[in-house]
């Protein structure tokens, strides 16, 4: 039998608040955080919806991944939940409720340091029941031979996160991001992290329904075509914006700065780092990531639920 690793859980002291809107809805949402008793784990409500149900973030619940992970239970849906998740368990939050006044977590700035700025503003209290942690004693892999994709998780003595992309771009090229201690390193190192898109991806998305709320205040669009003459107009139609659309020397949509050189890699790993809290525990364990995203992230949890089934049984998580 797998035994916990000996930490009292933890909520927070008080409730906090952010708002803004929803990247791919584009509707104008108040995420609210709020402490939860022991054993509670981590759940969403939909307070714009009467009677609606606290759902709890966890991977049986997970319905889409198209740019982003959206959870569903009995009817009632929560899209881009993973920037939220990030912060929460970025922080070694066990307890929380997060209710929303719409379908979506605001976007913000397109990272998690909202977030993770008003989760410190609450401040934190520790419970008395231990806290429960899934150590990794086999490892576990996923891999997609067609896209390149690899996710494994192995032994260690707490968790940690490796991630490498590579892009055939001058301005990205292959990255890599290593956090060997997440409650310290996490809030400064990971969370400011803002979603990217490229550029030829943008028509796309937009007539999938998706980026509705997508401005260049909230997301680092990276040049990976020509830009002509007459898609300037089109551009600023498509992110709302009155100024010029420019070609950045640094390869980046009007010369937006990066916070970080590897700055699309930490967001990679933030999302990761979401994702993972779906498994509905956190664990001891180093993964380690090359070229995965939000359907190869949720697939890799899943089979983690699987391997180690007998402990989510015995643990009723």
């Amino acid at each position: 039998m797998l035994k916990s690793h000996h930490r009292q859980q933890r909520t927070i002291k008080e409730t906090s608040s952010c708002t803004g809107v929803g990247l791919h809805t584009g509707v104008e949402s108040k995420i609210t955080f709020k402490p939860a008793p022991e054993n509670y784990g981590i759940r969403f409500k939909r307070t714009d919806i009467k009677g609606s149900p606290a759902i709890k973030a966890d991977i049986d619940h997970v319905v889409d991944i198209s740019r982003g992970t959206t959870i569903e239970q009995n009817g009632v849906r929560i899209h881009t939940v993973e920037h939220a998740l990030a912060a929460v368990s970025g922080l070694r939050i066990d307890n929380i409720l997060i209710e929303l006044t719409s379908k979506e977590t605001p976007v913000m700035d397109g990272s998690a340091k909202d977030f993770v700025e008003a989760l410190h503003s609450s401040g934190r209290v520790t419970q008395d029941a231990n806290r429960r942690v899934l150590p990794i004693r086999n490892a576990v892999t996923y891999s997609d031979t067609v896209k390149e994709i690899d996710i494994h998780v192995i032994p260690s003595n707490r968790f940690r996160v490796t991630f490498m992309v590579d892009y055939p771009l001058p301005q990205l090229g292959t990255q890599y991001e290593a956090i060997y201690n997440m409650e310290e390193d996490f809030a400064k190192e990971v969370a400011p992290a803002r979603t990217f898109c490229f550029m030829s991806e943008v028509e796309m998305l937009k007539e999938q329904g998706l980026i509705r709320g997508g401005t260049l205040e909230n997301a680092v669009v990276i040049i990976d075509k020509e830009i002509v003459h007459e898609e300037i107009d089109h551009l600023r139609a498509l992110f709302n914006i009155e100024e010029t659309i420019i070609s950045g020397a640094n390869g980046i949509l009007n010369g937006k700065v990066l916070r970080y050189r590897n700055e699309p890699v930490r967001h990679k790993t933030l999302d990761l780092i979401g994702d993972l809290a779906l498994l509905g525990v956190p664990i001891k364990g180093h993964v380690t990531a090359a070229r995965s995203g939000h359907a190869s992230n949720v697939e890799f949890v899943k089979m983690i639920r699987q391997e180690y089934a007998d402990y989510f049984k015995e643990n009723e998580i």
